[in-house]
């Protein structure tokens, strides 16, 4: 069995949203004799992350309402790496994505060092064609699924359907396919989103 592991690292002058000084985690270490401890402190979105509706729908429901079952199933990974600008309904229809699919969109995201302010995201009607085929849940290899659209239209078109959203994947080493996934959340309660290791198992089915 091979295990992908497609979770970004966390330290202090990571890649964060808009580069946004705020939102980079911060590290403290103390050492007193042979006793040393470390305090961190984390924005819930740095990172690879799953979204809570919270996060874009007032009194939307909160982390710990997301059952692991959905977490940790069966995936597929989309290579749509030949996309400019953004995914849209053209880009997914060709595709094999079913009812109650959990889909991973590896894109030129995946080979940014940095945080790029021009990143392929999802537009709306890609959002709305993935409610209409009724996913479980989609993942991206950017620090957010969708930007330049006011009023957040694709987080709001999938958060009001129950598709969870996951966030900052890091697919370049990875193939497209499918693959049995682990999404471990820290298990957070009443927050709007939470940091997640997030391994791909080869050889495996559920």
């Amino acid at each position: 069995m091979k295990i992908h592991d497609i979770t970004a690292q966390i330290f202090e002058g990571m890649a964060v949203y808009k580069n946004k000084p705020e939102k980079q985690p911060k590290l403290t270490t103390q050492t007193n004799g042979h006793v040393t401890e470390s305090r961190l402190s984390l924005d819930v979105h740095t990172g690879t992350h799953i979204d809570a509706p919270l996060h874009m729908i007032n009194e939307g429901k909160t982390f710990e309402t997301i059952p692991l079952e959905r977490l940790v199933r069966q995936c597929k990974v989309l290579d749509l790496s030949s996309v400019n600008e953004k995914v849209t309904k053209a880009d997914l229809e060709d595709l094999h994505i079913e009812k109650d699919d959990f889909i991973l969109l590896k894109t030129k995201n995946s080979f940014d060092e940095g945080f790029n302010f021009e990143f392929i995201y999802v537009a709306e009607d890609a959002a709305v064609y993935l409610v209409e085929k009724g996913i479980s849940g989609i993942g991206i290899d950017a620090l957010g699924i969708e930007r330049a659209q006011e009023g957040h239209p694709t987080h709001r078109a999938l958060m009001g359907q129950d598709i969870i959203i996951m966030e900052g994947l890091q697919l370049k080493e990875v193939s497209a396919g499918e693959y049995f996934m682990v999404a471990a959340p820290l298990k957070l309660q009443g927050t709007d989103a939470s940091p997640a290791r997030v391994l791909l198992l080869e050889g495996m089915s559920n």
